[in-house]
């Protein structure tokens, strides 16, 4: 049993893999939040108070490189983890999603338990 659960936000369009993610960190023993568009996920980002996101930069509505901006400028959310999850992969995009404020930047397909590793780095999770 969990002392204190964190809580992911997944704002990934791709409706398999949003449903994989939020199984697997499920069993994780992580608290999941799903957002399935980039408004839908950014307004969870401010209203649901998660302790990580994984983000995709191409959404329906809001785009992802948007959300993490926004993020970034406010002092609540500056410190807040975000790894995204992207089938952008060529270097340029990785340079772009660190400038932007991603602390983490994987490519499609990906390892599930390289992702796990990352996000339980950012949490500093045993």
């Amino acid at each position: 049993m969990t002392k204190n659960k964190k809580k992911i936000l997944i704002i990934e369009d791709d409706k398999d893999i949003n449903r994989t993610l939020c199984l697997r960190l499920q069993m994780d023993g992580l608290e999941v939040i799903a957002a399935h568009e980039g408004y839908e996920g950014f307004y969870k980002a401010i209203t649901q108070q998660p302790d990580l996101i994984i983000l995709d930069l191409k959404l329906p509505g809001l785009q992802g490189e948007e959300i993490c901006k926004a993020i970034r400028k406010d002092e609540k959310y500056v410190s807040l983890p975000i790894i995204m999850l992207t089938a952008k992969d060529r270097e340029c995009d990785k340079v772009i999603g660190k400038v932007i404020g991603a602390d983490q930047y994987m490519a499609k397909p990906f390892d599930m338990d390289e992702l796990l590793e990352k996000i339980h780095l950012l949490l500093k999770v045993k």
